[in-house]
Parts: C-alpha cells; structure tokens; sequence
C-alpha cells in the first residue's frame, strides 16, 4: 500500500510539475506573429497560427519586411517570426543579434532550403550553368536580374554583385518586386523559351512547376554551398520564459522541403492559408503529434485531443 501511495504521488507530482512546466502568462494567450510575404513563410505561418488557434490561443499576424519583424519583435511589438533564412537573412538580422534584441530558436525549422539565382533549364543547357556565365548572356537577358521584395538579404547580394562588378555584371540591373510578380515574369518567359535569370529558391512548387536551374560558382555571395540554407524561428528574447508552452510548440516544429511545397501549391493556387493549413494538419497526424510532445493547450489540457477535435 505505501509503495501505491508513493507512486501514485509521484504521478501526481509529475502531472503537477507538467502543468507548472506548460503554464503560461496571461500575457501569452495572444500570439503577434511576423510574416513576410514569401509563399513557403505564410504557409508555415498557417500552419503555426492554426495550431495555437486550436490549443486556446489567439493569433494575429502582421506582414512586413524582414527589418520591419526584427524591429517589431525588439519593441515588443511581434513575438515571433518563423522565416527566418539562414544565410540570406543574416546581414539583416545581425545588428537586433548583437543588441540581443532578438532570440533564434536552437534547431531549424527546415534544413533542405536553398536560396540562389536560378534559370529555366533551356538556358542551363544554353550555356548559363554558373555566376561567371551571366555576363556573356547579358544581350539575352536584357541585362536584367530579377529579385524579390525591396529591403530584402536577397536583393542586398545582388545589388553588391552588381556595384562592384563582381562576374562583370556592373552593367546588369536589379528588379525589384513581390514574390508573385517575380513569378510571373519567370512563367511568361518560360511559356516563349526565353532566357530569364530570376532569385529562385526551395522549398517552392517552382521547383516541380517548371525545368529550373540553379547556378553554381557563387564564390559564397548567397551563403556558402552555392545557397545551401536553413530556416529558423526568432522570437522575442523572453518569449521562452514567459510562454514557454507556445514556445515550445513553435520552435519545435519542423517541416521538409516536400512538405512545405505541398502546403505552398494550394496558396498560389488562391486557396485560404488558413484553410490549407487546417487540411494539412488533418491529413499529417503523425506529423503533427511529434510537434504537440510536451505541449498542452493554454488552459493546460490535452494538446492532443484539442488539435484532433479541429473541424
């Protein structure tokens, strides 16, 4: 009877110490999340946003440049971000590291990325296979590279390969634009077979969508590896401390590359996130019970069967 006793306080007092380990600050019951507007951020965002709806939370998002979300999460106004790119990001993000104004969660989210100028492979097959190609291409290109957002690390490199005429591109010129209008350009060109040297990147259904390269011999100007890269989720330095249940969550999810394409094509297809998010968790238990471990709703109950009641 007394080894009962004792077990069952032992359970007790290891319930106990779960909840005090979950619990989080009223405070934390909203969630501000940050969210640039590349395709493969707003999905896992979704995703994220989705699963701490269900576990009691409240989400709002605010989508901004990458320097606007540092700044956001160092005025405590943003608590978390969960795209950040590592290289591409670094020189953007350094300055809020250094002031210890952000906090990088210790695993990435993503492992397989890879972030680096790319080309329809026609072109490849063309000729334009590395960094040291683009200039004889330049006629044919119209002398145009095609980036991303304005402010963004992406088109930081760019601009740099471009003033100090690293590959002889000083006479190229850098287009600035969204994610979509990007793409767009991309699929017209390669809807006439034409040359077209864009920032591509993976995970991205342009990757399965059309025969894509990506250029080798960078000499490190998108990370070392020609773009190998990561992403991670930042948050506000006290965010683990005072939320150390949603903490848990966000910083524990992990995602493949073929994952977050699969999550992708439906947005750029014009579907809800939120709803692709929601069809996705349903579909991926497994997946999604590997991330709940150790997490409980806000309340401090299952994590698990709050997530499998989601409708």
């Amino acid at each position: 009877m007394k080894r009962l006793n004792a077990l069952a306080g032992c359970c007790l007092l290891t319930l106990f110490s779960s909840s005090l380990l979950a619990a989080d600050d009223a405070s934390c019951q909203t969630i501000r999340i940050g969210a640039v507007g590349w395709t493969d951020v707003v999905a896992t965002t979704a995703v994220a946003a989705e699963l701490l709806d269900g576990l009691g939370y409240q989400t709002t998002q605010t989508q901004a440049s990458q320097q606007i979300i540092f700044a956001g999460i160092q005025r405590k106004q943003i608590d978390v971000f969960l795209g950040y790119w590592k290289p591409i990001m670094d020189d953007n993000i350094k300055p809020f590291l250094a002031k210890g104004a952000v906090r990088v969660a210790e695993q990435p989210s993503l492992n397989d990325a890879i972030a680096v100028l790319a080309v329809p492979t026609y072109s490849a097959e063309a000729g334009l296979k590395t960094f040291a190609d683009i200039a004889k291409f330049k006629e044919q290109l119209d002398g145009k590279i095609y980036g991303i957002e304005a402010g963004s690390g992406a088109n930081t490199a760019i601009q740099q390969m471009i003033d100090s005429n690293q590959f002889g591109l000083g006479e190229f010129k850098l287009i600035e634009s969204s994610e979509a209008a990007m793409l767009t350009v991309v699929n017209r060109a390669v809807k006439n077979n034409k040359p077209v040297l864009f920032f591509g990147w993976k995970p991205h259904p342009m990757n399965i969508q059309m025969p894509l390269t990506y250029l080798t011999g960078s000499q490190d100007v998108f990370g070392p590896n020609d773009g190998a890269a990561s992403v991670s989720t930042v948050t506000a330095p006290d965010f683990a401390q005072r939320c150390p249940n949603a903490d848990r969550l966000l910083t524990g999810l992990r995602f493949t590359s073929a994952q977050e394409a699969e999550l992708m094509q439906p947005i750029m297809a014009r579907e809800a996130p939120d709803q692709v998010a929601r069809s996705w968790i349903k579909a991926n238990p497994e997946v999604v019970e590997g991330w709940l471990a150790g997490v409980t709703t806000f309340a401090g109950s299952s994590a698990a069967a709050a997530i499998a009641a989601l409708k």
